[in-house]
């Protein structure tokens, strides 16, 4: 039996107040996905989201879909 999470991963605020938009940290993502993965969690599938803020802001997101058998 498997069981699922969904997750949206995005930075936060402050990088999109201050410059406009704001991008995910390739690092911190890295390490988000190998904290995940040691729990037994596998990406199944991601897609990025660009997601808007007080209308004027953008935030880069991903959301990702996990996998672990129970």
């Amino acid at each position: 039996m498997k069981e699922y999470k969904v997750v949206i991963y995005q930075e936060g605020m402050l990088g999109s107040l201050v410059l406009g938009a704001s991008k995910v940290n390739p690092l911190r993502f890295t390490e988000f996905l190998n904290r995940n993965a040691r729990e037994g969690w596998r990406v199944v599938t991601m897609e990025k989201d660009i997601r808007r803020m007080l209308l004027l802001w953008r935030r880069e997101a991903y959301v990702v879909v996990m996998e672990k058998d129970v």
